[in-house]
């Protein structure tokens, strides 16, 4: 032990717990060398940076437990080239008007960073922070959202908020259930026989053209698959495996976008 360190541990002790600020002090006051406090700084960093995670984890759980239901009260319903679309979602406003007052109570806030990776792709980062100063990054990217009748700009700008709205979800954590009134307007509900399922589906995926809204919502679906009595066990799970066919088929379609120029002359042209 040197001299410096002996000058250290022989003053008092602090009355509460030891933490590296504490040595810092205590080596100042000991006139202890830069090195000596160099060391002792960057101990109190990562101590600070630790605390701060901590921080960010608490108030995550704590928020989360404060989160009301967030129901799907949006509804997409168009006919294309590739067949009829339908299904409900959750909009990033009711998302947002959901989450404000939870966050808010527990020193939480977010943000988004929108970043072009190549001509025909777009990757969106939600940024969750925590006011002690540690935050935690979620990225999703894709490319331009061209289902319906928009031009390009619309079409990226339709990608942006679909991407705002899932990095935000996987972020916190989210899931959201069908409005009340969907469910009394014939959407699922919990007494859905075997065989009205297995229909519903099969025209789902017939009809489908997104591929993380029909993995999102056979996600969804895990509490009412439980209700059903399935009577032919191989049922659900031929089902299962026609969803993830039906998602991978999708998501090579999808990475096949026309890049932004061609969808720019495209719209130019009509």
């Amino acid at each position: 032990m040197n001299d410096e360190t002996q000058h250290i541990s022989d003053l008092p002790e602090p009355a509460h717990a030891l933490v590296p600020i504490d040595l810092v002090h205590r080596a100042i006051t000991s006139g202890a060398d830069v090195v000596v406090l160099e060391k002792l700084l960057a101990l109190q960093e990562r101590w600070d940076a630790n605390q701060a995670r901590k921080a960010f984890d608490n108030a995550i759980a704590a928020a989360k437990a404060d989160m009301p239901e967030i129901k799907k009260t949006s509804r997409v319903d168009f006919k294309s080239a590739k067949g009829h679309t339908q299904y409900s979602y959750e909009d990033l406003a009711e998302i947002a008007k959901s989450i404000k007052k939870p966050l808010g109570n527990h020193g939480l806030s977010y943000r988004f960073r929108t970043t072009s990776l190549a001509p025909d792709h777009i990757a969106v980062t939600c940024i969750i922070s925590h006011r002690d100063g540690y935050s935690e990054e979620t990225t999703l990217a894709g490319g331009p959202d061209a289902s319906g009748n928009k031009n390009s700009i619309q079409a990226i700008g339709s990608a942006i908020t679909y991407l705002q709205r899932y990095t935000l979800k996987a972020a916190l954590g989210l899931a959201a259930s069908d409005d009340d009134d969907g469910r009394a307007a014939g959407n699922k509900t919990a007494d859905e026989t075997e065989g009205e399922y297995a229909r519903r589906w099969k025209e789902l995926l017939e009809n489908s053209t997104d591929d993380i809204e029909l993995e999102t919502q056979w996600d969804n679906e895990a509490d009412l698959r439980r209700t059903i009595v399935w009577r032919d066990s191989q049922r659900r799970e031929r089902i299962a495996a026609a969803v993830k066919t039906r998602v991978a088929e999708l998501k090579k379609e999808n990475d096949k976008v026309p890049d932004l120029k061609t969808q720019r002359y495209a719209a130019e042209e009509s």
